[in-house]
């Protein structure tokens, strides 16, 4: 993938992650049309060949924003009327579903603020990173706005239901030790620190099983929303289905011989 796939956003290959850098940073990375379609773009050209496959895809976001969310100067029109801002969410919803899918490892590396459309990013990733000064927040009822790209249903399930309710209806910004406490932020890394913060946890998951975390990822996200006993059934056929890979059988091997494991991903 190049170095500068897109103006509106810079794919870099730093280490083992890919780093997608969202690239406004002078009107705090909003996220429009042309971001959200350089964000897709970069998702199709997303490696799949062994040994040129990340072992994580990181987001985060250029100069002192990750995003402060949806471009709304695209809702208006060339009359100063407002236009609909149904096709933007519809994108916004279709790609980060198409993100939150994926099958390795997403990591959001927050920087500054995080609020709004860029909220909803971070909790499209499975993991959050934030620098001590990171902001977040809901902020769409600040101006009578509705989240559109799945901060309604994504919130309550990373925070409660109560808390979501609370950072949507107030708007409120809250700090990151608020958001690790809530559920929210998995690690805090010192101002200035994200960057090696977020490689130290890249360099944790690339010794991991590739096949291993894709599967994992998958009983997580795929037992969400399905009862208890269908859940624990389904956990049950992935595990049976992972007996014949090579990495858990590496791995098995690897423990016997007290050896590091040697993982192909297959």
């Amino acid at each position: 993938m190049p170095g500068n796939s897109n103006p509106a956003l810079l794919a870099e290959r730093r280490g083992e992650a890919l780093w997608l850098v969202l690239n406004r940073p002078a009107a705090l990375n909003p996220i429009g049309m042309a971001m959200v379609r350089a964000l897709e773009d970069a998702l199709d050209a997303l490696p799949q060949t062994p040994g040129q496959r990340p072992a994580a895809l990181v987001i985060t976001g250029a100069g002192r924003a990750f995003s402060a969310g949806g471009d709304l100067s695209e809702m208006r029109a060339a009359d100063g009327d407002f236009t609909s801002g149904a096709p933007l969410f519809r994108e916004i919803s279709r790609v980060l579903g198409r993100l939150a899918g994926l099958d390795l490892p997403v990591i959001a590396a927050v920087n500054g603020i995080c609020v709004a459309g860029g909220l909803e990013i971070a909790l499209a990733c499975d993991l959050v990173v934030a620098e001590e000064t990171a902001r977040f927040g809901d902020a769409h009822a600040n101006f009578g706005l509705l989240p559109g790209g799945g901060g309604s249903v994504r919130l309550p399930r990373a925070v409660g239901a109560s808390r979501a309710k609370e950072m949507m209806m107030t708007g409120a910004v809250y700090d990151a030790v608020t958001m690790q406490q809530w559920g929210l932020v998995n690690r805090i890394t010192p101002a200035g620190g994200l960057q090696a913060g977020v490689a130290a946890l890249v360099a944790e998951l690339a010794r991991k099983s590739p096949l291993g975390l894709k599967r994992m990822k998958s009983m997580v996200d795929g037992g969400l929303d399905l009862a208890l006993d269908a859940a624990l059934a389904r956990e049950l056929d992935i595990c049976e289905a992972h007996d014949a890979s090579f990495d858990r059988n590496e791995g098995l091997a690897a423990f016997t011989q007290k050896r590091p494991p040697r993982f192909t991903g297959t």
